[in-house]
C-alpha cells in the first residue's frame, strides 16, 4: 500500500507541476513538443526521437491572450495562450494544434504571429471519414507534421520507429482500458480525483514509462481486498472535469466515478491503431477513421448516446454528469441528443458548467448533492 501511495503521490506531482516534467526530459537531453487536445498524433513525435507532453490549458489569470481571444473562446485556449505568451512553455522545440473545431483553427494563427519563439504544426483531419479519400489525405498531413518534425530534429522518422511507437501506444491504451476496469474494484481507494490524476499524468510521461506505472498500479490494487461500494456511480461525459474542486466535491457527497467519455480520459484510450492495413503512416489513418463518440468528430448518426448506456450498463453508474465545457459548442450540439437517449433509458442526467478559471463551486456543490440524492 506503501507503494501505491507513493505512485499516486508521485503522479499528483506530475499533474500539478507539468513544467518540471518538462525540465526533467530536457536535462536529459531530450526534445519536447506541446500537443494541443484532443487528438495530436503523438505517435509520430515518439517516432522521430521526440517526447510529447500534453497541453490541457490550467489555473491562471487571463491578461495577455485578452488581445488574440475573444472572452467567449474556450477556456483551454485561453489558459494555453496565455501560458504560452507568458513564457511558460519555454524549453518546448515546438506545439502541435489539430484544427478539430473553430477556436483551435483560430489558435493556429495567434499562436504563429503571439509566441513567435515556439514553432507551431497545424493538422487538418478529415470529417468525410466515409471518404474512401480521407485516407489518403490524412497521410498527406502526416507527412507534412513529419517534415516539419524534421527541421527540429536533423532527422527523417523511419518506419520502423513509428511501428514501434504505435505498439507502445496500443499497450497503453491497453493498459490504461485494463486500470479503469480493476479501479472498480477499489472505489475507496480510486476516488474521482485520484482517478483524474491517473488519466491525466499520462500526457506529462512518456508512453512506455506511463505504461509501467499503470501496470505497478494494477498489481497494487490487485493485491487489496475488493471493496463493496456503498456510495452511488455516476459516468462523466464531455472535455474534461477540472478544476480538482468538482472531484472532491463528488467524493464528499459518497458518488464514485465508474467510467467517463471525457476527451481529456478514456476517449484517447478506446481506439487502437490497427496492426494491419499497410504501412504506419496509413494505419494511424485508418484509426482515425474508426474512432467513434466524439463531439469532434463529424458523425450523422450521433452513437454517444448508446455507447454512454452500454457503458453504464457495463459498470454500475446510476446517473449521468456532463461536464459541460463553457462555450464549447461541438459538446452543446450533442449534449441534446445522449441526454435524451440516457433519460429514456431510465438514466438520470445533470449538467454543470466548466471552467478551468472557476474560483466558486458552492453552486455545483448544491446541484451535484442534490442529483447525488436523486440517484
Amino acid at each position: 500500500m506503501s507503494e501505491l501511495n507513493q505512485i499516486l503521490a508521485d503522479l499528483r506531482t506530475a499533474c500539478e507541476d507539468p513544467a518540471a516534467r518538462l525540465r526533467h526530459y530536457l536535462s536529459q537531453g531530450k526534445k519536447v513538443v506541446g500537443c494541443f487536445p484532443p487528438y495530436t498524433p503523438e505517435e509520430l513525435v515518439h517516432a522521430s526521437g521526440m517526447i510529447p507532453i500534453g497541453l490541457w490549458g490550467g489555473h491562471t489569470e487571463l491578461k495577455r491572450s485578452k488581445s488574440y481571444l475573444p472572452p467567449f473562446a474556450c477556456p483551454i485556449m485561453q489558459a494555453n495562450m496565455e501560458f504560452g505568451l507568458g513564457g511558460s512553455y519555454q524549453g518546448l522545440s515546438a506545439v502541435i494544434i489539430p484544427a478539430l473545431c473553430d477556436t483551435l483553427r483560430c489558435m493556429t494563427q495567434n499562436w504563429r504571429f503571439g509566441v513567435r519563439d515556439i514553432p507551431m504544426i497545424p493538422i487538418v483531419y478529415p470529417q468525410n471519414r466515409t471518404s474512401p479519400a480521407s485516407v489518403d489525405y490524412l497521410v498527406s498531413e502526416y507527412e507534412t507534421v513529419l517534415t516539419m518534425l524534421y527541421t527540429i530534429t536533423g532527422q527523417m522518422m523511419n518506419e520502423k520507429a513509428l511501428c514501434a511507437a504505435i505498439d507502445i501506444y496500443n499497450e497503453h491504451n491497453a493498459a490504461m482500458r485494463s486500470f479503469d476496469r480493476t479501479a472498480n474494484d477499489h472505489l475507496d481507494i480510486i476516488t474521482p480525483q485520484v482517478r483524474h490524476t491517473i488519466h491525466k499524468s499520462a500526457f506529462f510521461y512518456e508512453k512506455s514509462e506511463h505504461t509501467a506505472i499503470l501496470r505497478a498500479i494494477v498489481r497494487e490494487l490487485e493485491q487489496l481486498p475488493v471493496c463493496q461500494w456503498r456510495g452511488k456511480k455516476v459516468l462523466l461525459a464531455g472535455i474534461m472535469c477540472e478544476p480538482e474542486e468538482v472531484l472532491d466535491i463528488l467524493a464528499e457527497n459518497g458518488i464514485a466515478v465508474v467510467a467517463d467519455d471525457l476527451a481529456q480520459e478514456s476517449r484517447q484510450y478506446r481506439t487502437d491503431t490497427p496492426v494491419t492495413g499497410g504501412g504506419g503512416l496509413k494505419r494511424l489513418a485508418i484509426q482515425w477513421n474508426s474512432r467513434r463518440g466524439c463531439s469532434m468528430i463529424h458523425e450523422l448518426d450521433k452513437p454517444r448516446g448508446k455507447m454512454m448506456l452500454q457503458m453504464c450498463r457495463e459498470t454500475g453508474a446510476q446517473g449521468v454528469i456532463s461536464c459541460m465545457m463553457k462555450f464549447c459548442d461541438p459538446e452543446e450540439y450533442d449534449q441534446p441528443f445522449y441526454e435524451t437517449e440516457l433519460r429514456k433509458a431510465g438514466y438520470p442526467c445533470l449538467s454543470i458548467d466548466i471552467d478551468q478559471q472557476n474560483t466558486s463551486f458552492e453552486q455545483i456543490r448544491t446541484r451535484l448533492q442534490t442529483f447525488g440524492e436523486m440517484l
